[in-house]
């Protein structure tokens, strides 16, 4: 028997469709908790499944070997009519399941148990169910751990979408940002074409200091949008564009070992260059103002690791000063380093300002 439709299914149907989940890669978030459930059920089969518009999806499967069915022989689209829980002991003396092939078959389907994954507002999404090939019932503890197990599923849903959101508000900010920083140049550039002397020369500084800032946000944006990096092109692009808005003569020399680093390690890398090269060009002690920066990479066995030197003479408190100072460019590398499960170290001597920063590698 074909299952009706759900009575609130358009609603079910959005819900469904802004998880973005369907047709994503196996994750081992929910391959380990299908594992857990058939282990834990002892049957040779369980699903995290999704039932979509025309046909039932698996996320996670054990024992099927496939990651969809047509809906017309789905046993859980009649679960999703139901509330929470449901348990088949046998699939051929149920009214619903009787006439259905996938039971009738020689070795077909003749258990069914179910715990529903719904949405924020309730909306049932699918279940996560175990199925067997004979007829058998749950034990008290088997149904509570399979309740549990779908709960744990419903958070894996709720986190999803939270995160999804949360990107969407990030690249509203960020829309947001280039614009103001694309109006704020303009004005400054309509007002250079209007000055004269050494106003106009300081408005065409300030120009190209704004022009720099919004070049950076875009590769610092870029670095954040979900696409995998290569690490030494990306911080020689940083490096280009905030050499652009320091002291003439200064100079960022790179040395980097490459190596593919995911958007969001490759955005904290970002905001780290970013302070020190930054740092650097601020608080030159040369007196010209120029900086000069090198950065080094290396990776060995398994560990990336930064170094960061800004050659000149460090005043006796400098290095004390900066290790322990509670500053907000301080608090990004330190924040930034700790959520790419890195270490962070800043050393001085005869060379000048050091920062050591290591961290998984990703290649």
């Amino acid at each position: 028997m074909i299952a009706a439709k759900h009575p609130q299914q358009e609603q079910r149907l959005a819900a469904l469709r802004e998880l973005e989940i369907l047709d994503t890669d196996f994750e081992d978030e929910y391959d380990h908790i299908v594992e857990l459930a058939s282990h834990l059920c002892e049957v040779p089969i369980a699903v995290v499944n999704l039932i979509d518009t025309d046909r039932q999806w698996f996320k996670a499967e054990k024992g099927l070997g496939v990651r969809s069915t047509p809906l017309d022989t789905s046993l859980c689209s009649h679960v999703i009519l139901e509330k929470d829980f449901v348990e088949i002991p046998d699939t051929l003396r149920d009214p619903r399941m009787s006439d259905n092939p996938l039971c009738l078959e020689e070795g077909g389907l003749r258990f069914y148990a179910g715990a529903l994954l719904q949405s924020e507002d309730g909306l049932p999404l699918g279940t996560l169910c175990v199925l067997d090939n004979q007829p058998r019932t749950l034990t008290q503890f088997q149904v509570k751990a399979l309740r549990m197990l779908a709960g744990q599923v419903n958070r894996l849903l709720d986190l999803r979408l939270s995160l999804k959101r949360q990107q969407i508000f990030q690249q509203e900010i960020d829309h947001r940002v280039k614009n103001s920083l694309a109006s704020v140049y303009g004005l400054v550039r309509m007002q250079a074409s209007r000055a004269q002397g050494e106003v106009r020369e300081a408005l065409d500084v300030v120009g190209k200091r704004i022009g720099a800032v919004a070049a950076l946000h875009e590769q610092l944006h870029m670095s954040m949008s979900g696409t995998d990096i290569d690490l030494a092109p990306f911080v020689q692009r940083l490096a280009d564009k905030l050499i652009s808005v320091m002291a003439p003569g200064s100079e960022v020399e790179l040395e980097l070992a490459d190596a593919n680093l995911s958007s969001n390690s490759g955005g904290a890398i970002g905001l780290i260059v970013n302070e020190f090269i930054s740092n650097a060009g601020k608080h030159s002690s040369d007196t010209d103002g120029k900086a000069l920066v090198h950065i080094s990479g290396t990776i060995k066995e398994g560990t990336y690791t930064l170094r960061f030197t800004h050659r000149h003479h460090l005043a006796a408190d400098t290095l004390d000063r900066i290790a322990n100072s509670k500053g907000l460019g301080g608090r990004v590398i330190e924040a930034s380093t700790r959520s790419i499960a890195g270490v962070h170290e800043w050393s001085g001597g005869d060379k000048g300002l050091m920062l050591e920063i290591s961290f998984p590698a990703e290649t």
